[in-house]
């Protein structure tokens, strides 16, 4: 019996709970007449922490880069409330990406680099028809040795993340923190952020993605299709029945 493949939630959602609906909180309902900058924060940071949180859950598994996501936004919310200086916000959205791609550089010094995990996963390959192919043809040393300028591909993605969001958080936040335009300046710089910042590091991430993809059908001699994960092969249309018909010529009765 097959196992059944679990249900992909739509993108939308994500973007809804953790960027639409935060910056429109903060944006719209932290002013005095509706919830006030303090409780237009919290409201607003409830949504991705608890999206957050039940995808940790829901996922049965501690994802290193999820955690940050939610410590990062907690960390937002506390400094917001204490009134912190909006300096300590441009720091705390620096810092985060900055040890996130430290992290990856580091993990090459022990046996389970972190690229394996981030970009190597089941979900998207064949890992074992990888490794299985790598031996055969004796590249497994030279595939490690691509890894290391992969993951140092990889990490820039997080260090170009890391300036733009203290440069970003810098021009924005200027009012006092706890009245209502620094709440909408959270809202602003949140919104923004998606664009100034994921935008350009997710074009490196693709860009060293398309690089492992090169790396491992040179290495290995297979075709991408081949080292796709099974479950993104069954998304490939297959010949039916009806198709194997077609191909065999009738039979006089």
């Amino acid at each position: 019996m097959s196992k059944e493949p679990r249900k992909e939630e739509h993108p939308m959602v994500s973007v809804m709970l953790n960027v639409v609906i935060p910056v429109i909180v903060l944006t719209y309902l932290s002013k005095d007449k509706y919830l006030g900058p303090l409780w237009g924060l919290v409201v607003a940071l409830i949504l991705p922490i608890g999206y957050g949180i039940h995808t940790l859950i829901k996922e049965r598994r501690a994802d290193f880069v999820s955690i940050i996501g939610v410590v990062s936004v907690l960390l937002t919310g506390i400094f917001g409330i204490l009134k912190l200086p909006p300096q300590w916000i441009a720091i705390k959205e620096a810092a985060i990406p900055l040890i996130i791609g430290l992290v990856f550089v580091i993990s090459l010094k022990t046996p389970y680099p972190l690229i394996k995990k981030f970009l190597m996963s089941e979900k998207l390959f064949n890992v074992d028809l990888l490794h299985e192919k790598l031996r055969e043809t004796g590249n497994e040393k030279l595939f490690e040795k691509r890894l290391v300028g992969l993951t140092w591909g990889l990490a820039s993605s997080f260090f170009l993340s890391s300036a733009l969001n203290y440069g970003l958080a810098k021009v924005i936040l200027k009012s006092v923190p706890g009245t209502e335009a620094f709440t909408a300046e959270i809202g602003k710089m949140t919104g923004l952020g998606y664009i100034v910042v994921m935008l350009p590091s997710m074009a490196v991430m693709i860009l060293v993605l398309i690089a492992l993809v090169k790396t491992l059908t040179h290495l290995t001699g297979l075709k991408l299709d081949d080292l796709l994960a099974e479950h993104l092969q069954e998304e490939k249309p297959e010949a039916g029945p009806s198709a194997d018909a077609e191909k065999e010529p009738p039979t006089d009765t």
